[in-house]
């Protein structure tokens, strides 16, 4: 099946252009015999890519700083690679932006508040990966590239300007696999989307999506 046959099942503009850019990332695996990977998905362009059937020769792995994260990005690699040997670029894509709240701010910081001040840099939401808060701070996994440019963008923000902010290994991440957050939330009705859209902060026509992408592949 070529490229534009693949193209066809998908509708929606933004479908295609993600497929598009992923189909020419397969190519570039097959002519290069190289490891690419695309910026950051979320849950409904994870599950569109996972609907790419690959081509011989090119393999991937779906990876997003650790496992269970929830915006990850597609790794495409050659076939001959051995996945670990694949496992030791994860460096070379990810880094980790650790903020350190000052004593007078902590446990006033959530996640909408890093998240508002990283889109107040101009960084594009694909670049930025899962937004891990502590009471004392918060680990910000985000694409290489962009690291150094928003780590110093970040500093000068009033909201952390008394704030330690540092860009660290992705394999240094904390994660408390035993937290767990109560979330409180209003809806207009007991409906699946607006649950969803409340829960992760969407608009219900974009929880329809990701619902409706999760199950269409089971």
């Amino acid at each position: 099946m070529n490229k534009e046959e693949i193209l066809q099942k998908f509708t929606k503009p933004e479908d295609k252009l993600l497929v598009a850019k992923i189909l020419d990332k397969i190519t570039f695996v097959k002519m290069k015999n190289k490891i690419i990977n695309t910026e950051m998905l979320d849950l409904y362009q994870k599950s569109i890519a996972e609907k790419i059937v690959l081509n011989d020769g090119v393999k991937s792995i779906f990876f997003g700083g650790y496992e269970g994260a929830e915006r990850t990005c597609l790794i495409l690699y050659p076939e001959k690679l051995d996945e670990e040997i694949v496992r030791r670029t994860y460096k070379m894509i990810f880094k980790l932006i650790r903020i350190k709240l000052p004593n007078d701010l902590k446990g006033k910081y959530q996640h909408k508040n890093y998240l508002g001040a990283i889109m107040k840099t101009g960084i594009k939401r694909e670049k930025v990966g899962d937004i891990l808060t502590r009471e004392d701070g918060a680990d910000i996994i985000v694409q290489a590239d962009i690291a150094e440019y928003l780590s110093d963008e970040l500093s000068k923000l009033t909201r952390f300007s008394k704030s330690k902010i540092e860009i660290i290994e992705i394999d240094e991440l904390l994660i408390n696999s035993n937290k767990k957050e109560e979330i409180n939330i209003m809806v207009q009705s007991i409906r699946i989307d607006s649950i969803v859209s409340e829960l992760i902060k969407t608009s219900r026509t974009k929880a329809e999506e990701i619902i409706y992408a999760r199950k269409s592949i089971y």
